[in-house]
């Protein structure tokens, strides 16, 4: 019998199906790249219209170009491919296959949820009343907008009889609050600093919502103005002579993006220490990114979660530290 298929007037066949070690090569070299942008993202420059923030912003999302990629290797049959991809499968596992586990523990002595509630929030009232069901000691609220702060002071009043707002950004606490300031970030009031008097002590905290960011075609990823609040922001924390920290807020980026970086060298990002997967809180109806943070310095982060949804386009988040 032929050992080739028949071809054209029954003639063997001189072509041959490749072999699984040589099928997939575009596969293989897909997943090697992945293992390259996991790597060695703080190497891609910034110039480029922030191009190396952008990617760090969704960078744990490589994982699903990993799945993707090794569908295609099964559908393909490619032992190649196969192999290939277990370098970025590791390298994706060392840097957030932590993430895939429930670190929260119990226990701790200060809960504090911050929300950016949004101004065009439709129900302020209820959204109110649902961070107030979480039990925390602090809430902290950004994109206040003027005409409905009333709503939350009535809805909240009650439960948190100590508050300060200041600006777009503001403050509710069961605990009482002194050396309340705004902080500037931007040349309007977008971040505060006040002293938490809790049981076991003072904590300072600080809550800001630095400015916003978009993705255009003709000028790449617009954060700026971000990354100079950004700047402004460490510098006060850094300043500060208190020993036990919380800074909370929207901070229009990830932990993962270099920008931020003048913060998580000081302090710590709780749902990275104590957190249940990876804290997505925006966009509210599909979370894609976790740019609204828990921060705590000179304290330890006991729990981190995110709340469900409310009026806003942001998920609230919250976390339990021990003074």
């Amino acid at each position: 019998m032929p050992s080739q298929p028949p071809g054209p007037g029954g003639r063997p066949s001189s072509r041959r199906r490749p072999g699984t070690w040589r099928r997939g090569r575009i596969i293989a070299a897909l997943a090697i790249l992945t293992a390259l942008l996991l790597l060695a993202h703080p190497l891609i420059p910034n110039w480029p219209g922030n191009a190396g923030s952008l990617l760090e912003t969704f960078l744990p999302w490589t994982g699903a170009l990993v799945l993707l990629l090794l569908t295609a290797a099964l559908l393909r049959r490619s032992a190649l491919a196969l192999v290939a991809l277990l370098l970025p499968t590791l390298v994706w596992s060392t840097s957030f296959g932590a993430k895939l586990f429930d670190h929260r523990g119990t226990g701790g002595d200060l809960t504090v949820v911050s929300h950016n509630v949004n101004d065009e929030n439709l129900d302020p009232a209820g959204t109110a009343r649902a961070l107030a069901a979480s039990n925390a000691q602090v809430i902290a609220l950004e994109e206040l907008k003027r005409s409905e702060i009333p709503k939350y002071e009535d809805a909240l009043a009650a439960r948190y009889p100590h508050h300060t707002v200041q600006g777009t950004v503001g403050v509710w606490s069961t605990f009482p609050l002194r050396d309340t300031r705004p902080v500037e970030i931007m040349p309007w009031t977008r971040a505060l600093r006040t002293t938490v008097d809790t049981a076991k002590g003072p904590v300072a905290l600080f809550v800001a919502h630095l400015p916003s960011v978009r993705v255009r075609l003709d000028s790449g990823f617009t954060a700026n103005g971000r990354d100079a609040a950004v700047e402004r922001l460490a510098a006060e924390v850094a300043a500060d002579s208190a020993e036990k920290v919380v800074l909370v807020g929207d901070f229009n980026g990830t932990t993962d993006d270099r920008a931020l970086a003048p913060i998580t060298a000081r302090l710590k990002a709780a749902q990275d220490e104590a957190g249940d997967g990876f804290g997505f809180s925006w966009p509210a109806s599909l979370p894609l990114a976790r740019i609204d943070q828990v921060f705590v310095g000179g304290v330890r982060a006991v729990a981190a979660w995110t709340l469900p949804a409310t009026g806003s386009d942001h998920l609230p988040v919250a976390a339990t530290v021990a003074l």
